[in-house]
């Protein structure tokens, strides 16, 4: 039993950053309930982040000490983990395009999956399952438009078309025009007005 912590914690150091590490996929290591003692007694002293229910990470080491690894490096290897879609929320993206200054206080994601607290250390993840037509075109600019529209709602949908059309490329309109009929018609009607007839 003693050699079962050394053999995960071997493992765990031969990934790159933000690699989850699952009971399940340990269990050439040992029985299940042996593997979950483990994994748990090391999150417990430290060499393990425990990031939520059956995930765990390796911490990164630094010249000033252990730090959670990067989020976004880690949503993306859960996103493959579990077979979902996970995107910035409609707040960041409207950061991100410029319509709001505003900087969500929390650290908040939209996913096809169910909602999730993720721990990074001192800082939490929240993931919100979200309807399918908010996680069109992940980690692209007409799916940013897309979540930023839906955050400003159906009043500041035509401002918002105004100031990030200009911006996009002719790839971008494309994907923006054919989402329209996955979103709302409060969306749906100002996006193909305004990429039809300017």
């Amino acid at each position: 039993m003693r050699g079962l912590p050394k053999q995960i914690m071997e493992c765990a150091q031969a990934l790159p950053e933000a690699a989850p590490l699952c009971p399940g996929s340990l269990l050439h290591f040992g029985r299940r309930a042996a593997v979950d003692q483990a994994l748990s007694r090391l999150a417990r002293s430290g060499r393990l982040m425990r990031i939520c229910q059956g995930v765990y990470m390796l911490p990164v080491e630094t010249r000033f000490g252990q730090r959670a690894p990067c989020p976004g490096k880690a949503l993306a290897a859960l996103s493959v983990l579990w077979g979902e879609t996970i995107v910035i929320c409609g707040g960041a993206a409207a950061n991100r395009l410029g319509l709001t200054t505003q900087n969500p206080v929390r650290s908040v994601y939209l996913t096809s999956g169910p909602n999730r607290r993720l721990h990074f250390g001192l800082s939490v993840v929240e993931l919100r399952h979200a309807p399918r037509w908010q996680l069109l075109a992940p980690h692209r600019k007409a799916g940013d438009v897309i979540r930023a529209l839906s955050w400003l709602g159906p009043e500041e949908v035509e401002v918002g078309l105004e100031a990030v059309l200009p911006t996009l490329c002719n790839e971008d309109r494309h994907e923006l025009f054919a989402a329209r009929a996955t979103m709302p018609n409060w969306m749906a009607q100002p996006v193909s007005d305004r990429l039809l007839h300017g």
